[in-house]
């Protein structure tokens, strides 16, 4: 084998084995998971702290995962945090078009 093939290999298997993720969860899995099974103050203020995490450095595609905003903006909606609750859908809508449908009747019903 020429020494120049196998360098060339060698550079694309080596290049393949990098990870990059489009979508940023750090600690979503685990707050949502603990929030959901205790519903308290604690495990609310991980999930906000976890949101906020994702929302400022949602990884390679320069936006939050679908639906973290949405997300985020209902559970501040049901806080009492009304225009950052709908902020966040409205932000969620200009992320993903294709959920403006659904986010939508969420934002109407809010500013009601």
């Amino acid at each position: 084998m020429k020494p120049t093939l196998l360098l060339g290999f060698l550079a694309l298997l080596l290049g393949s084995c990098t990870s990059s993720q489009l979508y940023n969860w750090s600690g979503y899995d685990d707050a949502v998971y603990s929030y959901t099974k205790t519903s308290d103050e604690k495990s609310l203020a991980e999930l906000i702290k976890v949101y906020e995490k994702i929302i400022k450095h949602p990884g390679t595609s320069n936006r939050p995962a679908p639906g973290i905003c949405a997300d985020y903006g209902y559970l501040l909606l049901k806080k009492g945090e009304k225009e950052k609750g709908i902020a966040l859908l409205k932000q969620e809508i200009a992320y993903y078009p294709e959920s403006a449908v659904f986010v939508g009747r969420i934002i109407k019903r809010a500013e009601q």
